[in-house]
């Protein structure tokens, strides 16, 4: 099962697909890196000791391109795959996609989690879920009241950021390189505010207006190869509170190494993963998912003996 898993599929696999299971899979790009297939099918196979409808359930992984998106939700659908999570870059870019979403993904414009009905693919969110179980583990943080200073303006920051909102955290301040795409994220997002401050400032000059005592989250993509630069240099900030990097292999980003110099509290994704993952899998299957078996299985994969 394990060498079925980790197998990188492809758009054109989709078109020749026999497998006879119940099929869930992750599509992004990049996904070698992606622990998902090892900590759901760790899951799915607790399960099935005691729930044996779950014996013939697995998760993929499928390297899918932008552009062959349209067609890859087409032949998941005519392949009959029960749900599919989303990673980057198609989060965001699956909303226009599907036939129907809640509430979450309506206010984020993101999806990383979707499940098959009988018109079509039906969306939701589970990262703003993931992040503050994952930050409540890590650092003992509860969003409501926090300052929380946000890197990327992407599909994974979107999510992160309607949580922090809906949360009602003291002030949400979200960095990016791109003008026009913050502009615009934070123009849909603004209604959410409340009272919520929300502001916006450019990656490469934080503003002197930034808080102290705040956490900061990378939802940016930059740490996913071993050479990328931190999304930006910690010593620019009012000392953090925390550093939470939702990038988690490798397990320490430039981000993560220079926390760790500066002493702050640091962790990297893969609490958030495996709570997402969770979440996702609970909504598929309707069981109570079993975490420890998750998280078992991602600290194995990170750490083989």
């Amino acid at each position: 099962m394990n060498a079925v898993a980790e197998s990188i599929h492809t758009l054109a696999d989709l078109d020749a697909w026999t497998f006879p299971g119940t099929a869930l899979a992750l599509i992004g790009r990049p996904v070698a890196h992606s622990l998902s297939p090892v900590i759901h099918n760790a899951a799915l196979a607790e399960l099935a000791k005691s729930q044996p409808r779950f014996a013939d359930w697995r998760y993929f992984k499928f390297d899918i391109a932008p552009a062959e998106l349209p067609r890859a939700l087409l032949l998941f659908q005519q392949n009959r795959f029960h749900g599919l999570n989303l990673t980057v870059p198609h989060k965001s870019l699956v909303v226009e996609h599907l036939a129907g979403s809640d509430a979450f993904v309506r206010a984020a414009g993101a999806a990383n989690t979707l499940t098959r009905t009988g018109s079509g693919w039906r969306g939701t969110n589970t990262d703003g879920y993931g992040l503050a179980s994952a930050l409540q583990e890590d650092f003992g943080t509860e969003l409501v009241g926090a300052h929380i200073i946000l890197l990327g303006a992407g599909g994974a920051a979107r999510g992160a950021a309607v949580e922090c909102l809906r949360a009602r955290c003291a002030s949400l301040w979200i960095g990016n390189r791109t003008a026009l795409r913050l502009a615009a994220f934070i123009n849909e997002i603004a209604p959410l505010a409340g009272s919520t401050e929300l502001r916006s400032f450019d990656l490469g000059q934080p503003p002197a207006g930034l808080p102290a005592d705040a956490t900061v989250i990378n939802a940016t993509s930059l740490g996913l190869g071993s050479a990328d630069p931190s999304p930006i240099d910690l010593r620019t900030l009012p000392r953090p509170r925390a550093v939470y990097d939702m990038v988690y292999r490798p397990p320490r980003t430039a981000l993560l190494r220079q926390a760790a110099e500066l002493g702050l509290a640091h962790a990297n994704g893969l609490s958030m993963l495996i709570h997402q993952g969770a979440r996702s899998l609970g909504l598929w299957t309707g069981a109570t998912v079993p975490v420890p078996a998750m998280q078992a299985a991602a600290h194995a994969a990170l750490n083989p003996v």
